[in-house]
């Protein structure tokens, strides 16, 4: 997706989509706290509570959020390893949660995914953070995070790439790279998001204005039973995975069927989904929207596929907990904030 096409996608879900009165950010949800949006000046942390980063390899994204008119505050765990982890599980807890207790840090940049951040979840102290919140950006297995305070604080999150993911020169990014970034900016300062995705012809047709939620399958269905289970019931929830076989993902989205995530959704978007090849002799036999439709065939509401978020190049900031009204018809498919 290059910037022209970006822009008339935004253009075109304004076209999909009837207009919207704007909101005050305080209507953005009606049950959600929204974080404060950042202005020029705020400091960003930058915390890597999942698996290990160097320094050098965050520089682009530190550059980059400079360049934005933010300051930034490297934490702790930058340039630490323990095995696959950015640090001992103590170090993550510790750098994250001075992360969440400092109130000179307006947002929390995880620096990539990976495995972790469940961890040290639990042994995170957010009374303070409930009182101040901040916005916390990140996907994969941030999804953690993101379940987490959509269950138990109500407060909205970022699902975004993340530092990992800058591109090393800004100048010579490919337009796709420039844009997903950019998404980073404008969910942190209050723009209104908005996103297309093309015709489909398994998608089924619909609106529904409701709060979003959602993020990696897998992480969402290992998720089950905790304190971080994810509550779906009249949200619009959007999904996505990467090197699952198709067999696991039918088996999670059977999950989340029979433990009634699927029963009370307002609306279903179905992101990229990059699937392992089957092994021989051993085909499945459904593709991912086989799997998918099958699961949701009783329920009425709208359900969109090939939505630009997920593992892809094409992973775009969506904002949980906010509101948003989702379409799908004819032209497409389009989400935004309300």
């Amino acid at each position: 997706m290059n910037r022209k096409h970006f822009i008339s996608s935004f253009i075109a879900a304004t076209a999909i989509i009837p207009a919207i009165k704007t909101l005050a950010i305080e209507s953005e949800s009606s049950s959600f706290k929204i974080p404060p949006y950042l202005k020029p000046g705020d400091t960003i942390g930058i915390s890597s509570p999942a698996g290990h980063v160097t320094l050098e390899q965050i520089q682009p994204s530190v550059a980059q959020m400079q360049s934005w008119g933010f300051n930034i505050k490297i934490g702790k765990t930058i340039g630490k390893r323990d095995f696959t982890y950015g640090g001992t599980d103590e170090e993550r807890l510790t750098d994250f949660q001075e992360m969440l207790n400092d109130p000179g840090i307006k947002a929390i940049m995880c620096a990539r995914g990976g495995y972790g951040f469940v961890r040290i979840i639990d042994q995170l102290d957010f009374s303070g953070f409930k009182r101040n919140p901040k916005w916390i950006i990140g996907f994969s297995d941030i999804t953690v995070l993101h379940c987490h305070l959509s269950k138990n604080f109500g407060i909205a999150s970022i699902h975004a790439k993340m530092c990992n993911s800058f591109p090393d020169d800004w100048a010579k990014a490919e337009p796709i790279q420039v844009e997903t970034i950019l998404s980073i900016k404008n969910a942190m300062i209050g723009e209104k998001m908005g996103y297309t995705a093309p015709v489909n012809s398994n998608n089924r047709f619909g609106k529904a204005d409701a709060i979003l939620v959602g993020g990696n399958l897998s992480i969402i269905e290992t998720l089950a039973g905790s304190q971080s289970d994810l509550d779906t019931k009249d949200k619009i929830l959007f999904i996505e995975d990467t090197g699952e076989y198709l067999y696991s993902i039918d088996r999670m989205l059977w999950n989340l069927k029979r433990s009634g995530k699927l029963n009370s959704l307002k609306g279903l978007i179905v992101g990229g989904f990059k699937v392992k090849p089957d092994d021989a002799g051993e085909e499945f036999g459904k593709n991912i929207y086989d799997i998918v439709l099958e699961k949701v065939k009783e329920y009425a509401y709208p359900v969109a596929f090939d939505f630009p978020v997920g593992h892809q190049r094409n992973n775009f900031a969506l904002k949980c907990g906010v509101k948003h009204t989702f379409v799908v018809n004819e032209n497409g498919s389009a989400l935004r904030t309300i």
